[in-house]
């Protein structure tokens, strides 16, 4: 029966489903995992890199995070491709608010007029849904830091800490169990570091990653600054620390 209505983007299945949307959304569940979580100090978005080949050179700039301006960057599951045209129209967006009432756009405003964006191509003839979800993170002087995630479909929602990409529901499920365990407080972003790699390390699907399979980005409060982020893109030797940070925390709990 779905074959009848999966060409399609605009037509209905007789259960109200939209297949191309729905497969849109399951080419994201195949990506590299990207983690997004909400700090007492900031905000840390923690991705997967897949190494496809070692005969690659390395890449300049970071594949899976984004800046869109000063106060807003985002994180991709899914194509990169279908992501670039995206993050094109979020960067147009904030300069154009920036140009209009001479301060930083909103980040649910940002976020929404992407979702928007996505929304149109689930609705006209002749196109197909992006194939991608994003995780924005960012700072704004109403609501302070921000994550937000969004789906093929326009959707989106706002979350203390989430997972989107490969496996997911078990990211998901790990981080229901040990963000603010025990209802203890919100972790700063050195714990939260630690916690991100856990939940790649869970949904990975190989074992002993090196640190050029993680990218681990925060923003925080710039101390000098009052009411400014700065954004920090940890190295390989950065990455390296806490992996061996978070190998020896679970070396001490077998043995304990």
């Amino acid at each position: 029966m779905a074959r009848r209505y999966d060409s399609s983007t605009t037509t209905f299945s007789p259960e109200g489903r939209l297949h191309q949307v729905e497969y849109a959304i399951e080419a994201i569940n195949n990506a590299g995992t990207c983690v997004g979580l909400k700090c007492s100090d900031g905000i840390i978005l923690a991705s997967e890199r897949k190494v496809t080949s070692k005969l690659l050179a390395p890449v300049k700039v970071s594949e899976k995070t984004y800046k869109i301006d000063s106060h807003c960057v985002l994180s991709v599951a899914g194509l990169s491709s279908d992501a670039s045209i995206l993050i094109n129209q979020a960067r147009l967006r904030a300069q154009r608010y920036m140009f209009q009432y001479q301060e930083p756009i909103p980040i649910e405003q940002i976020v929404e007029t992407i979702c928007n964006y996505k929304q149109s191509y689930t609705q006209y003839g002749g196109l197909r849904p992006f194939g991608c979800s994003f995780l924005f993170a960012g700072y704004d002087p109403h609501f302070g830091m921000q994550l937000y995630q969004t789906d093929p479909s326009g959707n989106y929602s706002g979350w203390q800490a989430t997972v989107i990409g490969a496996n997911n529901s078990s990211g998901k499920s790990f981080l229901k169990n040990e963000y603010q365990k025990d209802d203890g407080p919100v972790p700063d972003i050195t714990e939260g570091l630690k916690l991100a790699v856990k939940v790649l390390n869970k949904t990975m699907d190989s074992t002993g990653n090196g640190a050029e399979k993680y990218e681990l980005f925060y923003m925080k409060f710039n101390e000098e600054e009052e009411g400014d982020v700065e954004h920090h893109v940890l190295t390989e030797e950065e990455t390296k620390k806490v992996l061996e940070e978070v190998e020896k925390e679970g070396a001490s709990a077998g043995d304990s």
